[in-house]
């Protein structure tokens, strides 16, 4: 998988935005309502990648800069958005080598540790993220109250 760094609102993040959202309908009954805004995936304060194969998006992920406030948010996180690998090439490592980069381009940007979101309804997810070294933390943003929602971090070295 060749993978790129593109705008948020490139046309083909935004089609595996759209495709990612359509993944949260089926598996929770809405699409994510988090505000995000496109430039906050441009560097240096974040940053979004596509994965191509053959010159097709099958997979990206994105990084937005949050530097407080604690206990929520501490200086240096690096909040992870729109992870998604098409279903037709899961299972493949590809969600594992950009979460990866995702990693490695927020600690070169100065980044010291990866948040992110994501649900019990989506134990694939979780279970690539825990295998990866992300701990339990407290929850943030708009679904800080969910039963459903699940809040893991990572701390990022050089490795």
């Amino acid at each position: 998988m060749d993978i790129r760094v593109v705008p948020f609102d490139h046309p083909d993040a935004v089609k595996l935005i759209d495709l990612v959202q359509q993944e949260y309908v089926t598996r929770y009954g809405d699409p994510d309502v988090t505000p995000v805004a496109p430039r906050e995936f441009a560097p240096p304060r974040g940053l979004f990648l596509v994965g191509y194969l053959a010159g097709v998006a099958v997979a990206c992920g994105g990084w937005r800069a949050h530097d407080g406030p604690e206990p929520t948010f501490r200086p240096g996180d690096a909040e992870l958005k729109r992870m998604f690998v098409l279903d037709t090439e899961r299972g493949k490592g590809f969600a594992r080598a950009l979460l990866a980069e995702l990693e490695r381009t927020a600690l070169a940007a100065g980044r010291r540790r990866a948040v992110l979101e994501t649900g019990t309804e989506q134990p694939e997810a979780i279970a690539l993220y825990r295998s990866s070294g992300y701990g339990d933390i407290p929850g943030f943003g708009v679904y800080r109250d969910e039963p459903e929602s699940v809040y893991l971090a990572k701390e990022l070295k050089e490795s």
